[in-house]
């Protein structure tokens, strides 16, 4: 049966109504990919199932077992850092709750970064909670490539407006590296807001940032990271995300 062409104020109305129609689409499209959020406002960022909402290499990120899972190996070695990055865009102010488990090598989850134009280094430049093999790095806020590390496991710093720090205390070393579980499942929770950045091990503080220097990164994006060097493999899952601002 041939329909009748629209007329009049029927053609304004299905103008409208595709016109209403796009925005909605283009309005889902720009929604960060989570997949529901608890009882406390935190967002999931992992379906449990496949790379749905995050962009890296195939080649060193995957699913399995359920779990986020980097890995490099000798013939697929790197000559610098690979990232699995959130494709939800720039965060500002949040937390972020998550499980880990490295078998070796280093890695860390990094935070407000900038993004690199391809063939210039590192894709990722910026902040990370670091943890590795070597027990140095656990529970350690990095500045990579940038003004390097910014506290320690074991210290509360404060870094003004001229960019001096002054350091305290916040526990001895040894004994926080007690709460990390080598080759085991661990949680980590990161907090930043404003230029405070606390990273906690199951439940533990490990190390403790204010950072007032004009040159901090205030906002970007959230990495996953694969390290260059020797065979490794890192695992996330439980990835949950709750803004701050």
């Amino acid at each position: 049966m041939i329909r009748p062409l629209l007329k009049g104020p029927h053609v304004r109305q299905a103008a409208l109504f595709v016109t209403l129609a796009g925005l909605a689409a283009a309005a889902l499209a720009a929604e960060p990919e989570t997949f529901g959020k608890d009882a406390n406002g935190f967002e999931s960022l992992f379906n449990g199932k496949d790379l749905t909402g995050w962009q890296g290499d195939p080649d060193h990120w995957s699913v399995e077992d359920g779990a986020i899972t980097g890995t490099t190996s000798a013939e697929k070695k790197l000559t610098e850092n690979k990232f699995l990055v959130w494709a939800g865009g720039k965060l500002k102010d949040f937390e972020l709750r998550t499980k880990f488990r490295l078998r070796n090598g280093n890695s860390g989850i990094y935070i407000r970064c900038l993004e690199r134009e391809p063939g210039k280094g590192d894709a990722l430049v910026g902040m990370q909670a670091d943890f590795a093999e070597d027990p140095k790095w656990v529970g350690t806020i990095m500045e990579y490539l940038r003004r390097g590390i910014l506290a320690n496991r074991g210290e509360k710093v404060m870094i003004d407006e001229k960019g001096s720090r002054k350091v305290e205390a916040l526990g001895d070393p040894a004994e926080l590296l007690k709460a990390y579980k080598p080759k085991e499942w661990n949680d980590y929770h990161i907090l930043c807001r404003g230029g405070r950045v606390v990273l906690t091990i199951n439940g533990v503080v490990m190390a403790d940032l204010q950072d007032d220097d004009p040159k901090r990164l205030a906002e970007g994006v959230l990495g996953l990271q694969v390290h260059q060097g020797p065979p490794m493999k890192v695992q996330f899952k439980d990835l949950w995300l709750k803004r701050l601002d």
